[in-house]
């Protein structure tokens, strides 16, 4: 038989005759995107994004259906091909409704796979959801106590009543496993023999030392204190995080051949030139340890004491002396940490001073009211202005009442002095906790931001050096520690791209497609959901708590585990990690709001034994109804209407536990989308392991 020869993009190729281009490129390696394509399906041509260009014709056209001519000249990638592919792409996320990720894994800076790991718990699999959550995340015991849980914030499931208590469960998984007596350990890969230095053993530092030991580089951490943890250990009093938690994490890092240099001062004691000189890269993870004045004259009087500071010293000594009547100034959940703390310490009347309501607080809300239950009081719409010490040492506070005025840039009314409402109180010690900053001016030759902050991209933390990365609060300023855990994982992959020679482009990002906030999201996507309470943390008892340091929270048994991983909800889909048009439009970088107009709505169908069908993820490619005609012989599943509102229904309209069963595996099979899946199908979730990213 005589063959077609013809060109694809510049090179000269023979097939047989009756070959389409889309089978003589794929033949040749080249990928050409397709939604409706099945090898299996006669060519239907009504998705269009697998257009190519042939020279001579003006129009491009379908190569699924096309098939290859004598001398004919065809091009898969050209500039006007991609942006027809974009464009088909673009259309689709337009009419598509639906989620990829649970909005709790969207929300999280670390990026944990939460509804999977909370699945693993359901089924009773604590070390199986440890190993999933340490795909993202190597400090589940740390930010399972201390995260300010964006991901509760996100949580669907405060739309049937409350949240879910995602870092009780998670701190669950990480303590169950610890007290096993078989800590996790992921098996790293073989050495490289790259050298990276790192500057700080905070949560950033940490997480970059874990990523990069299992990427087989070896790492030597320095830090200025005595032992592990930066801000979380020496910033977060031990009732909330105890020490052992933090060090038995950190030794886990330390057990992957991670090597640690304490008492090491960057700046003081090695230079940043010196560890550049004997590494392949360098990560400073600095923190954001100096104290922010409150600008108040006589600050700097004995007595006076800056938050982080005495948090600091309380965690080298906790049985240091401080006085009777304390003064707590700020509204964070530093100033809460260090009233409670005054507490243990056995002052008799702590106080915290904050110049707006109780609803403008910072702090966690249920941190304030764990301090109001062991004794601290609040003193609302107040803020100091002068501090004079007495002979006997007292302090004498001159303090002015506040109003609340038009909103600042923060989004919160702007507190506003009453005039002549001046008044002195008397207090042994006044606690400054009203932020931190950052100090990096020890980092010769990175560039720093006006405010003092290292000057880093976000995605790859590399800075104007280009064997120096940096992350967390030295670049963010103060900030939660997921964050700069999510900062330390990021700059793990890009150093190792750097290190080994490759592009520096990071980690890769999908594309995500949501549903929307909570306040958008429409009753029929929570309305099968019967209210179920929340399992609460049990606590000790707040008196005889706030005069000892043991930790607060109790912890959930396996039971009450259990119990509340059973109230997820499971958001995000089960096709995720498969589904072609999130992986097009991560391809073409997408927008849903390109052809932003009418959209499709919710509608679920899960009526059948076995399978569940989401219209309002389908794309209309009809893969479903050609395979029910021309494979299974029936008429199963049809489209029904016309033009925009046209859709993929059961056959006649009915609901899909009319629908046999003759076949359904092969329809959900080949759903490009995650419209048609199993009932047995779970959530989609990432890989337990951890492996380098493949690039390109």
């Amino acid at each position: 038989m005589e063959k077609i020869t013809f060109t694809l993009d510049g090179q000269t190729v023979s097939v047989d005759p009756g070959t389409t281009i889309l089978e003589a490129a794929e033949a040749q390696g080249k990928k050409i995107p397709t939604f409706c394509h099945s090898t299996k399906l006669k060519p239907f041509a009504s998705c269009f994004v697998c257009v190519v260009e042939v020279e001579g014709r003006p129009n491009l056209i379908p190569s699924c259906s096309t098939v290859v001519g004598n001398g004919m000249v065809i091009k898969t990638s050209t500039d006007r091909v991609q942006k027809a592919r974009k464009t088909c792409v673009d259309l689709l996320l337009s009419d598509h409704y639906g989620d990829c990720l649970g909005p709790c894994m969207s929300s999280c800076p670390a990026g944990i796979d939460i509804p999977g790991f909370i699945k693993h718990l359901a089924e009773g699999e604590p070390r199986k959801a440890l190993e999933l959550i340490k795909n993202n995340m190597p400090l589940p015991g740390i930010l399972g106590r201390v995260c300010t849980r964006p991901c509760e914030e996100a949580c669907r499931r405060q739309l049937v009543e409350k949240e879910l208590a995602i870092c009780h469960l998670k701190r669950y998984a990480a303590d169950y496993v610890s007290e096993s007596g078989e800590e996790y350990m992921a098996v790293p890969e073989p050495s490289t023999g790259k050298k990276v230095a790192i500057v700080g053993a905070g949560p950033s530092g940490l997480t970059a030392a874990y990523y990069l030991q299992l990427l087989g580089h070896q790492c030597t951490v320095y830090d200025a204190h005595e032992a592990p943890g930066g801000m979380v250990r020496y910033g977060i009093p031990s009732f909330r995080l105890p020490r052992d938690v933090i060090d038995r994490e950190a030794a886990v890092v330390g057990k992957l051949g991670a090597e640690f240099n304490y008492n090491t001062s960057l700046g003081k004691d090695v230079s940043l030139d010196e560890l550049r000189k004997g590494s392949d890269a360098v990560y400073l993870a600095l923190g954001a340890q100096k104290a922010s004045m409150m600008r108040v004259e006589g600050e700097d009087v004995e007595g006076v004491l800056p938050g982080i500071g005495f948090l600091g010293a309380v965690s080298h000594d906790e049985n240091l002396k401080i006085g009777a009547r304390v003064m707590v100034v700020g509204g964070g959940n530093t100033a809460i940490d260090a009233a409670r703390t005054a507490l243990r310490l056995g002052s008799e009347d702590v106080t915290i001073l904050y110049r707006r309501t109780r609803k403008e607080m910072p702090a966690w809300e249920e941190e304030v009211d764990a301090a109001e239950d062991e004794g601290v009081k609040l003193d609302l719409l107040a803020a100091p202005v002068k501090i004079e010490r007495n002979a006997d040492g007292s302090l004498n506070v001159t303090c002015i009442k506040m109003e609340l005025g038009e909103p600042d840039d923060s989004g919160r009314r702007r507190p506003v002095a009453q005039e002549g409402s001046e008044h002195v109180r008397v207090m042994d010690n006044v606690i400054a906790a009203i932020g931190q900053g950052v100090d990096a001016t020890m980092a010769d030759g990175v560039t720093l931001e006006r405010w003092g902050n290292i000057e880093a991209d976000s995605h790859t933390m590399r800075t104007n050096v280009p064997e120096v990365f940096a992350g967390g609060d030295c670049v963010t300023g103060a900030d939660i520690a997921v964050t700069a855990v999510g900062a330390g994982r990021r700059a793990a992959i890009a150093i190792d791209q750097f290190i080994m020679g490759q592009d520096v482009v990071g980690d890769a990002k999908p594309y995500e497609h949501s549903m929307g906030s909570l306040e958008v999201i429409p009753q029929a996507v929570f309305a099968k959901f019967n209210n179920t309470d929340r399992i609460p943390m049990p606590h000790l008892d707040p008196a005889p708590r706030s005069k000892i340091f043991n930790e607060v929270e109790a912890g959930f048994d396996a039971e009450a585990v259990q119990a509340e991983a059973q109230r997820c909800m499971e958001c995000g889909c089960r096709d995720a990690h498969e589904c072609r048009l999130r992986g097009y439009a991560t391809d073409f970088d997408s927008d849903p709001v390109t052809y932003a107009g009418a959209c499709r709505e919710f509608e679920l169908d899960e009526s059948h034994d076995s399978i569940v069908y989401e219209s309002h993820k389908c794309i209309q490619c009809g893969t479903c109804v050609r395979i029910t005609e021309e494979i299974i012989g029936s008429h199963a599943m049809g489209f029904v209407g016309r033009g925009f509102t046209a859709r993929v229904k059961p056959a006649l309209d009915v609901a899909m536990a009319l629908v046999g069963n003759d076949g359904l595996e092969q329809i959900v099979e080949n759903c490009p989308v995650g419209a048609l899946t199993l009932k047995t199908d779970s959530v989609a979730t990432l890989s337990p392991v951890f492996k380098r990213p493949e690039v390109g």
